[in-house]
């Protein structure tokens, strides 16, 4: 079972608490965007087996949105931060790589 910390509210959550909000830092399309940026905004993700950023709301807790960083594989979590962060914390990204030596970064 995974738990997360709500950088919110600072409670340690089970994902029965949480709501998956998909991949994070996706860059958004809207008007003027081309038919091939808009269909690989809405279609295309990542879908790796390591370490992965994603989105989840604390649905049963302060209600916010935050981003989290964690393997896929092990389902190690490595952190989590705000929804309104463009791009992981450096010190988040120093631990995954202190973690994951091969790793080759987040974009």
């Amino acid at each position: 079972m995974l738990i997360l910390e709500c950088p919110c509210c600072g409670i340690k959550a089970e994902e029965t608490e949480l709501a998956p909000g998909g991949e994070a830092h996706l860059k958004r399309f809207g008007p003027g965007s081309s038919d091939e940026e808009f269909e690989a905004y809405m279609f295309a993700r990542k879908n790796p087996k390591g370490v992965h950023f994603e989105r989840w709301r604390h649905a049963y807790g302060c209600g916010k949105w935050f981003l989290a960083a964690r393997c896929t594989a092990t389902l190690e979590v490595f952190g989590t931060y705000p929804a309104q962060t463009s791009e992981p914390p450096a010190e988040l990204i120093a631990k995954i790589k202190a973690r994951r030596p091969e790793w080759k970064g987040w974009k």
